[in-house]
């Protein structure tokens, strides 16, 4: 195993056959809990933090080999194998290298509102309101909210966000997140995923594509990549949902997972 891999923190719900989620830019585990606990009748579920999310360690490297590298190394320690890897946006890119790289144990994608391609960076202004965030002078979560409201003006996203802040009793609080890697990194998170020449090209297993109705992460564009790397593809819409589908429409979200997970 690379000595540069991480031990993931994860969470476990449930018996039967394994689904491991990994969630997108900013998010951990936590985020995919609720569909966690549906699906665990059914099935064990797995929800992971990401290097440098959550509660899972902090590491200077921040590419999509490396990450897929980590969840590798949970999927071996976990003995799981046909597994279902779940993935939105960034960890959609996570999970589609690592199937493209390592499938053994990939025995179907499910990927959320995300493509393997490049996508325009728009997250600088985001990333620096974030790290001009004066902690010393915060001593509640709306306190943040009132110094980020000018550079955040979406209140969802701003909460979304600030879930990343943890006081924890501390005279002041801190970022969860390893916020200078992730801002360092930013033009690789956003970069189509790496295809190395020895990697297992393609994944011709299923690979379920979730879209969300408002959003424009998967869109004409990305019908030929997926077609090449994957392509026993399918793609799945849920009305009423952008990018976070399973936040946003989490009925239809559920009904329509299901579904792919039963055929």
């Amino acid at each position: 195993m690379d000595p540069q891999t991480v031990e993931l923190h994860y969470h476990q719900f449930g018996s039967g056959p394994p689904i491991v989620i990994l969630h997108g830019l900013f998010g951990s585990s936590r985020n995919w809990q609720s569909v966690a606990r549906n699906l665990a009748n059914n099935f064990l579920v797995v929800t992971v933090d990401l290097r440098n999310h959550g509660t899972s360690p902090h590491a200077t490297q921040m590419g999509y080999a490396a990450m897929a590298q980590d969840v590798s190394r949970l999927l071996q320690k976990l003995d799981l194998a046909e597994v279902t890897l779940i993935g939105h946006s960034m960890g959609g890119k996570v999970a589609m290298t690592l199937a493209l790289t390592n499938p053994d144990r990939i025995s179907q994608l499910v990927i959320v509102d995300i493509g393997p391609e490049a996508y325009e960076n728009d997250y600088n202004d985001l990333l620096g309101a974030m790290s001009g965030l004066d902690l010393d002078q915060i001593t509640r979560r709306s306190d943040a909210q009132i110094q980020l409201k000018a550079a955040i003006p979406n209140n969802e996203i701003r909460s979304f966000i600030l879930q990343n802040l943890s006081f924890n009793g501390a005279a002041s609080p801190h970022w969860r997140i390893n916020l200078p890697a992730i801002r360092e990194a930013i033009d690789n998170i956003v970069d189509a995923i790496p295809i190395p020449s020895d990697s297992a090209v393609p994944f011709n297993a299923p690979a379920h594509f979730i879209r969300g109705e408002n959003s424009d992460r998967i869109g004409e564009r990305s019908s030929s990549p997926i077609s090449r790397l994957f392509p026993n593809w399918d793609l799945v819409t849920i009305a009423n949902a952008g990018h976070w589908p399973h936040a946003e429409n989490p009925v239809e979200f559920l009904t329509k997972l299901r579904q792919l997970l039963d055929r």
